[in-house]
């Protein structure tokens, strides 16, 4: 059985994020999905519209995805590639080069795939206005507060 492996944040579950994991899973018979929690996002000075528990989730209801453990750190990499006994680390390709991904070539294969064009969750976030959850809770703006100036 060939075992995948991606990371990242997955807030505000997207096509381009159905289409990694789709594209993940084609290249072997099992994805694994670490999904960064709400500690890690902020030692990585991100900020996600849903709480770990929901990403997680969510991603659990997609059927690519066979299992989804949590990213605590940058240093987990090489745990979870041998506990898991990883085959492929895949992440999208505006990672490619970066030392965040490259040395666990020494451990399995890594592969970049292409980013979906025109979205991303950074870019919904604009458009819809979203603010950050205050303790725990989403915040949703009222109508017309997206439009305000400021």
């Amino acid at each position: 059985m060939k075992k995948i492996l991606t990371y990242g944040t997955f807030d505000l579950l997207h096509y381009g994020h159905i289409n990694l994991l789709k594209r993940a899973k084609a290249l072997g018979d099992y994805l694994i999905v670490a999904v960064s929690t709400d500690e890690f996002n902020a030692i990585k000075g991100k900020t996600a519209y849903h709480n770990y528990e929901t990403r997680k989730m969510m991603l659990e209801a997609v059927r690519y995805v066979d299992l989804v453990i949590p990213e605590n750190s940058w240093e987990q990499k090489i745990n979870d590639i041998k506990e898991y006994k990883i085959d492929v680390v895949v992440m999208g390709s505006d990672w490619a080069g970066s030392e965040k991904f490259d040395y666990l070539k020494e451990f399995c294969e890594v592969v970049y795939l292409p980013r979906t064009e025109g979205v991303s969750t950074t870019q919904i976030k604009k458009e819809l206005g979203l603010q950050p959850a205050v303790n725990g809770v989403n915040q949703i703006p009222q109508p017309g507060e997206q439009n305000k100036e400021k």
